[in-house]
């Protein structure tokens, strides 16, 4: 499964979040974090945990041409 990059960031900069964060909230490495924004796939349980520590759908986060 794959983020969309631009929307991880887009809600991350609304949010006024870093990636760091996100990894305490999430529970989900900081290095994880960074492959994912930089385009590589991940569970479906990684999404799960970001979506939820970001408040949004998970289908708000996935890259829906991979789906």
């Amino acid at each position: 499964m794959r983020i969309d990059r631009i929307k991880l960031v887009t809600e991350l900069t609304k949010r006024d979040m870093t990636q760091s964060r996100l990894s305490e909230l999430s529970g989900v490495s900081r290095a994880t974090i960074n492959f994912i924004k930089n385009g590589k796939s991940c569970s479906a349980s990684t999404v799960d945990k970001i979506a939820k520590a970001l408040n949004v759908p998970v289908e708000q986060l996935i890259d829906l041409e991979e789906s």
